[in-house]
């Protein structure tokens, strides 16, 4: 059996890819203007910029690479559930704590979106299976 991803969760990953994929070129060192306006720390060691950067990049190409092939991958939607919904409490827990300013879990809602999205289809799909 060919299965194929739902019209909506393929949109869904395409439009995180497009975030992710830009989000992580504000972690480039020179791009504290773009980490301020959303709230995140500013000045940070270069290392740990560019591997936070690295790693929500990467993220991005491999949601853009499960849109275009169109076909489930369970175990990587279940951690990019996962990841998002953890970014976006710690980022709430930060703020409940005076560490950011409400802006940054704000700007994060749509990484709560997404992650819950992600999580609606791996509960339905194992009802079906």
């Amino acid at each position: 059996m060919d299965e194929r991803l739902p019209t909506w969760l393929r949109r869904a990953l395409f439009a995180t890819a497009v975030m992710n994929l830009v989000v992580g070129a504000t972690f480039v060192p020179g791009a504290g203007a773009l980490r301020a306006a959303a709230g995140i720390p500013v000045d940070a060691h270069p290392f740990y910029l560019l591997t936070v950067g690295l790693f929500v990049f990467l993220f991005g190409l491999v949601y853009l690479w499960t849109a275009v092939r169109n076909r489930p991958e369970p175990l990587f939607i279940g951690m990019a559930a996962a990841g998002k919904i953890s970014f976006f409490v710690l980022l709430v827990s930060l703020w409940a704590a005076g560490e950011l300013p409400l802006r940054a879990p704000m700007v994060a809602s749509a990484d709560l979106v997404f992650g819950t999205m992600f999580l609606a289809w791996l509960l339905g799909r194992s009802r079906v299976v």
